[in-house]
């Protein structure tokens, strides 16, 4: 038999490593946790006296974080030690690569041509949902057989349920339009409904319509329309999120910031403060009284009022800021490209099907697999048992004895 070959590495030649410094920082932390000491091994031990040092000297992690951000952009020599025919073939492929990015930039901007060309053609199927969720007109048939068409009831439930609707609608006073439509959608809406409160509810009943319009430079504008109501004179309030006016590394429009209409609150009713009784002590007469202060609380209409870039030097306050920034935009982009487009599917709730597909696959399938093979488990571990309790009795001849199943080896 031949001698098996041993196993033995080539000694290929390796290319350079360009050794140019990271856009980013590494993140260095002086709350990471520790290793214990069982963890650590040999090798490890320099990078856990690092951590320690760190983790007892903050100063130094931040004048390392300083160091590190001077560094950032700056070239580690590698392209300028290449020779001349080689620089200028990395020039050749950065200009290539500007032209590249300009086209980028040019698809962006066509793609969101595309976009104002549609809504334009949307417009008019918003105007006239209005009309119908606020009582000013009613739909079609046509526009009615429509809707039908994706119920699944039969002929006899459809006419028992237009009996029932005929004797509700003789007892009861007919209802306007679609009472408390906007309100119902936005609770249904994931990322809305954390954000209204039972006291929001009360105002949020007098919407009558959410609407969007594009900005002239690149940005969009949100506008909410309310009836007269008890908390505020404003009939519309809006709000507008702006884009940078340079284009990303990809050509993406970048968000800038965010601009909100000033709520004009009637006396008592402002929804985004809450009045607390607090106790003051007057020093010289030692003597108390109960004031009342006004302090924020939690509403949907502090939407209107979007935090402002970060401009304190402090990381956390900066990260703090920018996490809300984050947040803002993404539930304008949701009432945006969510809420508006389908509100009659949030009303419904039929929209949460679709918004629960990802959730569904990221867990759920995984859960069910779990439990296939819990189930597998429990079935393997009755069949030992059936084993261990037949080896105990005697084989009468009624029921072939069970063996353990076969060991193969490979």
């Amino acid at each position: 038999m031949a001698e098996p070959i041993p196993n033995k590495k080539l000694d290929f030649p390796t290319a350079p490593t360009p050794q140019n410094t990271p856009a980013n920082n590494a993140p260095i932390s002086s709350h990471a946790q520790q290793p214990g000491i069982a963890s650590i091994k040999e090798e490890d031990l320099e990078r856990v006296t690092a951590a320690s040092l760190f983790a007892q000297r903050p100063e130094l992690v931040e004048m390392i974080q300083g160091k590190l951000g001077s560094l950032i952009g700056r070239s580690s020599g590698y392209i300028e030690s290449l020779p001349a025919p080689v620089r200028r073939r990395v020039a050749g492929l950065k200009g290539i690569q500007k032209e590249h990015s300009k086209l980028e930039a040019e698809f962006q901007e066509e793609v969101l041509q595309l976009e104002k060309k549609y809504f334009a053609k949307f417009t008019p199927l918003y105007e006239k949902r209005a009309t119908i969720i606020n009582g000013q007109a009613e739909p079609t048939e046509d526009d009615v057989l429509a809707g039908k068409e994706d119920e699944d009831e039969d002929e006899a439930d459809v006419k028992e349920q237009e009996a029932e609707t005929k004797k509700d609608d003789a007892d009861e006073p007919a209802a306007k339009g679609i009472p408390e439509f906007w309100l119902s959608a936005m609770k249904n809406q994931i990322s809305l409904a954390d954000m209204v409160t039972e006291n929001d509810e009360e105002a949020l009943k007098h919407l009558t319509d959410i609407r969007m319009e594009y900005l002239d430079r690149p940005g969009f504008r949100l506008i909410f329309e309310f009836a007269e109501n008890d908390f505020f004179t404003n009939k519309t309030i809006s709000k507008s999120y702006f884009y940078q006016e340079e284009n990303g590394y990809g050509g993406d429009f970048i968000y800038d910031h965010a601009e909100g209409d000033k709520i004009d609150w009637k006396q008592g009713k402002d929804l985004t403060v809450r009045i607390e009784n607090k106790k003051q002590r007057n020093k010289n007469t030692k003597q108390t009284r109960v004031v009342k202060v006004t302090v924020p609380t939690e509403s949907f209409f502090n939407f209107f009022s979007p935090p402002t870039p970060p401009q304190d030097e402090d990381d956390d306050v900066a990260s703090d800021i920018e996490e809300r920034l984050e947040l803002d935009y993404q539930l304008g982009e949701d009432i945006k490209e969510k809420l508006i487009p389908r509100a009659i599917d949030w009303f419904t709730g039929e929209a949460l099907r679709f918004e629960e597909i990802g959730d569904d696959f990221d867990g759920e399938d995984f859960d069910e697999d779990d439990d296939e093979d819990d189930d597998d488990d429990d079935d393997d571990r009755r069949s030992d048992r059936d084993i261990d309790d037949d080896s105990d009795e005697e084989d009468d001849g009624s029921r072939p004895k069970k063996e353990a199943p076969e060991c193969k080896q490979s």
